[in-house]
């Protein structure tokens, strides 16, 4: 089939989109979404029912809350070290000293890439893990439609106050009682950005018509982006950030009550690299201080140990616990058995079962499978000993027997709880293997093509033959395509988990399988019709030559390998490296080619000494003829001056790759990039100096 280079182009176009989303479509998995918040508040589980008749616990409602007023100082890019390391001791004292010596509980809290703002913040108060789809689908729709903590405390009549970045303001409009937002674009500000936070507190913390309040301060994130975290002006924000603490923590202990304590909660929504960016995957990025403050927990005693690993997800559940609010039915977290850990056995009972309830649900509306899951397995376990027990407390037994099987009926359900969570969290983090496979057959099936239709389709008036006739009415063909049905078979029928691919309908899935056997069968069919054209003699081989040189096939392996490069995710802030290496390779190959065209090439060209022979003839032919003086002088000179300029032309052409290489080894020591040689000094650090 004759086509002309437009039509194929725009043919193979149209092919790679389909390949590139379907590609995406697995790349990006789905996240695990529950019922709509309207329909998030509906009626909550009773304890397990004790065996026996005649027995029913009498617990069907919310648990009240347990603290009055909770304070969430969210500080952005705080890393643990900033905290709990040598920074913290020297620029932190009074947090450190609540740390080791006061009524809190501690914990590292990992948060999941992207290590962006406005994921995290959505991660904080859902409980659910945002994935990087989630900046390209809140771009028309800012306002988070998910349920979260912000939306069930304003439900149940709860007044939220808000200082701090605007977006808080963009996520949750029409939430807070009080606001006021400040822009985070201003990297260069590192202090009106904070004092536009602080000036409220002293007016706020006197009043008493508040439940919760959100501070969410930029300045130490600024000063990362611009500086890094190894700046005199991390020190000077960390020891600002301990005041406002000290501030707070002592304004709420001063208007608590004794049997209603307030409780102050110091978090960040990312970390920050060793070059003070933030977004990838590193431990600076992922690893977060949080803090719980309160008069309700015991005073620390005895060695310091380590903080405990905990989900940045599990905060969502735990708050949700302590204000006395429904868990968010899209969150994915654990409730932190600690902040909780005071209270009566039954309760805290209450609060996993409650916790475990709701991962239980949102893995059976997520999985058709889930009775199979051993996170559900476990909690059916669970809610089984724990019926046991409330039948022992109902009965009156206050033994030693009962103490025991609560703390063991605990320990199941914290298991279970884990089990769970991990497999949610998988859900949302698994991609769907199978469709971007076949969507990346399809891309390099294209690609492969068209680079062996380049030659003919480089004018937009070339025709050339597209190979695709013959393999539709090939054995190949429908041997291909058979054998990728029976795969398709096969993965679609094993498969455990949701694929998107599997969910089309078997005519589209087959039109695929076709289109993919017919690409490959045209590009066999293509790369032999190549094969058998270089066999056939050649007439002009000066015009008619079409072989590539080393420089061409250099250029194009380098283009390539740099493309292949940036699929490893962790290569992406040194890509820089792949032209480091590429252009020194490239300068060096020319250098090589310089030197063979100016001084190998003239002794071994044989067409180069055909020419010169005939030039000698041509010149002995005419030795007969006379010329005059002046003539002859002149000749002379301008044949010596057109050899001076060759001969500058050709040393100036060699000496340009090494001249290249120095400029480069010079514009690389100007500034370091990348996160593996930012810390080596150049020109950058020494103009600082």
């Amino acid at each position: 089939m004759r086509l002309r280079s437009g039509v194929f182009a725009s043919s193979c176009l149209l092919v790679e989109v389909l390949g590139v989303a379907l590609f995406l479509r697995g790349f990006f998995p789905v996240p695990v979404r529950s019922l709509p918040r309207r329909e998030a508040r509906g009626d909550l589980p009773a304890e397990p029912a004790p065996p026996g008749p005649g027995m029913v616990s009498n617990w069907t409602k919310i648990p009240p809350p347990l603290f009055k007023k909770v304070v969430i100082v969210l500080i952005d890019a705080l890393r643990d070290d900033f905290v709990f390391g040598s920074k913290g001791e020297q620029f932190m004292p009074y947090t450190k000293q609540v740390i080791e010596k006061g009524t809190s509980y501690s914990f590292i809290a990992e948060a999941k890439p992207p290590t962006v703002t406005m994921p995290r913040i959505k991660a904080l108060m859902t409980g659910s893990i945002p994935g990087f789809i989630d900046v390209i689908v809140n771009l028309n729709s800012p306002a988070l439609l998910d349920d979260n903590l912000i939306w069930q405390a304003k439900t149940a009549g709860k007044r939220i106050i808000f200082y701090g970045d605007d977006t808080w303001v963009k996520l949750f409009p029409k939430h807070f009682v009080e606001y006021d937002g400040t822009t985070s674009f201003f990297v260069s500000d590192f202090t009106e950005v904070d004092d536009n936070v602080t000036r409220h507190l002293d007016r706020v913390l006197k009043r008493e018509d508040w439940d919760l309040l959100i501070l969410h301060y930029l300045g130490l994130d600024h000063i990362g982006h611009v500086t890094g975290p190894n700046s005199p002006l991390v020190g000077a924000k960390l020891r600002e950030m301990d005041n406002i603490l000290k501030k707070i923590h002592i304004s709420l202990l001063s208007k608590e009550e004794a049997s209603f304590p307030n409780l102050l909660v110091v978090c960040g929504d990312h970390g920050m690299s060793e070059t003070g960016s933030h977004g990838g995957s590193s431990a600076g990025e992922v690893h977060t201080p949080l803090l719980f403050i309160s008069s309700a927990f015991e005073k620390r005693s005895g060695p310091l140990t380590y903080p405990e690993l905990v989900q940045q997800t599990d905060l969502a559940s735990t708050l949700a616990v302590g204000l006395g609010l429904p868990i968010s039915r899209n969150s994915v977290g654990n409730l932190i058995l600690p902040v909780v850990g005071g209270r009566t056995m039954r309760e805290q009972l209450r609060f996993v079962h409650l916790n475990g309830f709701q991962l239980s649900r949102l893995l059976q509306e997520n999985t058709p499978a889930y009775e199979k899951d051993p996170g559900y397995e476990h909690f059916k376990i669970a809610e089984k000993s724990h019926a046991n027990w409330i039948k022992l407390y109902l009965e009156g037994n206050n033994s030693e027997i009962l103490l025991n099987l609560g703390k063991k009926v605990l320990k199941q359900y914290l298991e279970a709880l884990k089990t769970l969570s991990s497999s949610l969290s998988k859900q949302v983090a698994q991609y769907d293997m199978y469709s971007m496979m076949v969507g990346t057959v399809i891309i390099l099936e294209v690609l492969l093509l068209l680079l062996l239709s380049i030659p003919k389709a480089l004018s937009s008036r070339a025709e050339f033959e597209v190979p695709l006739s013959p393999p539709l009415f090939s054995l190949l063909f429908y041997l291909v395509c058979l054998m990728l049905c029976a795969v398709h078979v096969i993965v679609c029928t094993s498969a455990e988990s949701l694929c998107y691919f599997c969910s089309m309908s078997w005519f589209t899935a087959v039109g695929v399988m076709m289109l993919i056997s017919a690409l490959m069968c045209g590009i066999l069919s293509a790369i032999a019709k190549t094969f058998d054209n270089s066999r056939l003699p050649v007439k002009n081989p000066v015009l008619s030559s079409s072989s590539w040189s080393e420089i061409d096939v250099l250029i194009l392996a380098g283009t390539v390998g740099h493309v292949l490069s940036l699929g490893a995710s962790s290569f992406v802030e040194e890509e820089h490296q792949t032209w480091y290496f590429l252009i020194n390779t490239l300068c060096l190959v020319l250098c090589q080619e310089l030197c063979r065209n100016n001084f190998l090439l003239k002794e071994y060209d044989p067409q180069h000494s055909t020419t010169v022979k005939q030039n000698s003839e041509e010149a002995s032919g005419y030795k007969n003829i006379d010329i005059p003086a002046a003539d002859s002088s002149k000749l002379s000179k301008t044949s010596t001056s057109d050899e001076f300029v060759r001969g500058s032309d050709k040393w100036v052409s060699l000496a340009s790759p090494w001249i290249i290489l120095i400029c480069c080894r010079l514009l690389r020591s100007l500034n370091q990039t990348g996160v593996q040689w930012a810390h080596r000094p150049d020109f950058g650090h020494w103009l600082t100096r």
